[in-house]
């Protein structure tokens, strides 16, 4: 077997497919290495498949917080793809990109810095244009000629359009296009499949490689340390998928996107890190990068639940006759609720201040949201669900090692809502959205809320209920962030070099100095091709 190659990615999500795509376009030798397991698999291709997924699956790494004090101790769980395409592969599939604002704060943090290079929001659109194959829009904001397929969802329940109709009448606007001129608005998501099937990275940008000679993807591989010598990162140890440990070594680069929770535990394990923490789990420091593992940020997100006073939406759809009924349907006509993921219609507002940008993005669901936290409490049934989810949060978390054994999980503590900030918007998001299953179109629809308590609703009841019910939006970002030279918690240049070790990068949602505004898919594969120019540009010069 050879042993060497021209690049090695550690990790098989939306960056590390985008970026081995890229790097075989300039015809380098790539070897792809990805813990999880294969894509192909029909509930992972088919909208509808993804509440099949969530909650127990092998496509699935069940990452645990530590207990959360400021939540009364409770430990979140945070599912994360174990699969080739990553969350791409089991996500719902909403296709979102954030706001220019987002983009043009990283600039401003990394435009003073020594290797200067722009990114900037005009400069990054072109990115998100020439990946996207939108099946709708054609305009300064879209493309039709990528890879990616964006599409409108083809079935749509009428429970959706009632919460749309009834924001409306609340007095936000209807939006056709939360990715066009601004992202405030109500109205429906477009999503990452096409006729059925799921647009995931691993269709999108490895599937169409599999015969290039010079593509090698390793599935359940698991990179155990990046080999460093003399500051300089040569290859990668790791165990096969028969728990062989082997050695692999790149002529050129390592570039690691195995996600905010793995990238910053490897990076440790390899002797990148807080030289402290490092010292007292016996690992040697290369490099005294403080930041790495830190300024974790995610999206917190917290929900209302209704039950129907009628048959209404998808509770039992996905069940006995009338699953059965429906997989018919799609398979021999491609039409029904399998071509739904569930999340069909959504809304980016701000409570407080309808004139700035959103604070709150909100997701409906025609169905009771049964996840770790309402399992067993409250009971299945006709209803809907409302989730609100800060946008910009400033709670701050960290990942740390648990050991210096590369098979021990993480240790992981996201604080969501620690700060009083974004506790308030939280809350403020939760209000408006109640008043959506007391008026209008939806409410007339509504037996009871379910959750939280609206016959007790003050600010300490009303925060009580975000602290018990917060949960992830299973979007980590952060933990190895670029960062101005002069800042001493910055892991990774503006080129998305690991600081103080030659060959070595970072090119997952790691790497963001702050978190974008919405879904985090698109941005993930923004930052893979990018970082795949950055490389093939320096082998240019």
């Amino acid at each position: 077997m050879k042993n060497t190659t021209d690049y090695i990615v550690v990790g098989g999500g939306a960056s590390g497919c985008a970026l081995t795509s890229r790097l075989l376009k300039s015809n380098n030798e790539v070897s792809l290495f990805e813990a999880g397991y294969s894509h192909h698999n029909f509930l992972l291709d088919v909208p509808a498949g993804f509440f099949k997924l969530i909650n127990d699956s092998k496509y699935m790494t069940y990452h645990k917080t530590l207990p959360q004090e400021h939540l009364g101790d409770r430990e979140n769980i945070i599912p994360q793809g174990n699969v080739l395409g990553g969350g791409t592969s089991v996500n719902s599939q909403i296709y979102m990109r954030g706001r220019p604002q987002d983009y043009n704060e990283w600039d401003e943090i990394l435009r003073f810095n020594n290797d200067r290079t722009s990114w900037a929001w005009d400069d990054l659109l072109p990115y998100f244009i020439n990946i996207e194959n939108n099946s709708r829009l054609d305009n300064q904001f879209h493309g039709k000629s990528g890879p990616l397929m964006v599409s409108d969802s083809s079935h749509i329940d009428q429970l959706t359009k009632d919460f749309i109709n009834t924001v409306e009448e609340l007095g936000v606007p209807y939006t056709d296009d939360f990715n066009g001129s601004s992202q405030s608005g109500v109205g429906f998501y477009q999503f990452m499949n096409r006729g059925g099937k799921r647009s995931s990275a691993a269709y999108v940008f490895i599937s169409p490689e599999k015969n290039n000679p010079k593509l090698d993807v390793k599935l359940n591989s698991n990179i155990e340390k990046i080999i460093i010598e003399k500051n300089k990162a040569i290859g990668v140890e790791y165990r096969n998928s028969k728990g062989e440990l082997n050695k692999k070594f790149a002529n050129n680069e390592i570039i690691i996107a195995a996600g905010s929770f793995i990238t910053p535990k490897l990076l440790m394990l390899s002797g990148i890190g807080n030289a402290a923490e490092l010292k007292y789990h016996g690992i040697q420091c290369i490099a005294d990068l403080p930041g790495v593992g830190k300024n974790l940020i995610d999206h917190p997100e917290c929900l209302i639940l209704a039950k129907a006073n009628g048959p209404y939406g998808y509770y039992k759809q996905g069940v006995g006759w009338r699953m059965i009924k429906n997989g018919l349907q799609f398979l021999l006509f491609g039409t029904g609720p399998v071509n739904s993921t569930g999340v069909e219609g959504g809304a980016f507002i701000n409570p407080t201040d309808q004139d700035a940008p959103p604070s709150i993005q909100a997701f409906f669901i025609p169905s009771i949201y049964m996840n770790f936290d309402t399992i067993g409490v409250i009971d299945d049934d006709y209803g809907m669900s409302i989730t609100t989810v800060v946008t910009k949060p400033q709670s701050r978390g960290s990942v740390k090692l648990a050991s210096a054994n590369p098979k021990d999980m993480p240790k992981i503590s996201l604080n969501l809502l620690k700060e009083e900030d974004d506790l308030k918007k939280m809350m403020d998001g939760q209000r408006f959205f109640l008043n959506a299953f007391q008026s209008g179109p939806l409410g007339k629809k509504v037996k009871e809320i379910l959750i939280p308590d609206v016959k007790n609703l003050d600010d300490e009841k009303l925060a009580e209920h975000c602290k018990k019910f917060v949960k992830t939006n299973y979007h980590p970002s952060g933990t190895a962030k670029m960062g101005a030279d002069t800042d001493k918690m910055s892991v990774l240049d503006a080129l998305m070099r690991v600081r103080g070790v030659e060959n070595l990068r970072v090119c997952d949602l790691s790497a963001v100095p702050n978190i974008n505004s919405g879904n985090t898919a698109a941005p993930a594969m923004m930052l893979g091709f990018r970082c795949g120019d950055l490389i093939n540009n320096a082998l240019k010069n």
